[in-house]
């Protein structure tokens, strides 16, 4: 069995969770170090402008995340429910896991264009999550 193998729909869902985990303590330690402890921890009554680059983009980045990420869930579940038997689905789960890895870096430096081409390549992941589901359940 090789790497892929292993990657299984399950394994590739909770790893989903661990990237939402890792784009959440990003933003949230970029909000601490742009407006404050006291201000990250406290209520935050009051929203506040990020004075940084950086914490802009960090927020921007995970909330982009965040507006693809119930879309993966769903079509990473369906596919461990249903099966996957053209693999389009597994090949389409491990193209969106990697190309999400490769826009953080991509957003926090600012890099345009291609940045974009990730997020493109992720979707494209998306689209053939689905085609994958809708083969199996043909």
């Amino acid at each position: 069995m090789g790497a892929a193998g292993f990657l299984t729909f399950p394994v590739l869902a909770a790893l989903s969770v661990a990237l939402l985990f890792l784009h959440v303590l990003i933003q949230a330690n970029l909000s601490t170090l742009d407006r404050g402890l006291a201000w990250n921890a406290g209520p935050r009554d009051k929203p506040r402008e990020a004075k940084s680059v950086l914490a802009g983009r960090g927020e921007r980045m995970s909330a982009n995340f965040r507006e693809t990420y119930p879309g993966f869930v769903a079509l990473v579940l369906a596919l461990a429910v249903a099966g996957d038997p053209s693999g389009w689905g597994h090949a389409g789960a491990l193209t969106w896991f990697a190309a999400r890895i490769v826009y953080i870096p991509l957003y926090l430096g600012g890099v345009a264009y291609i940045r974009s081409l990730a997020w493109g390549v992720a979707f494209i992941g998306l689209v053939t999550m689905f085609a994958g589901v809708l083969r199996a359940g043909g």
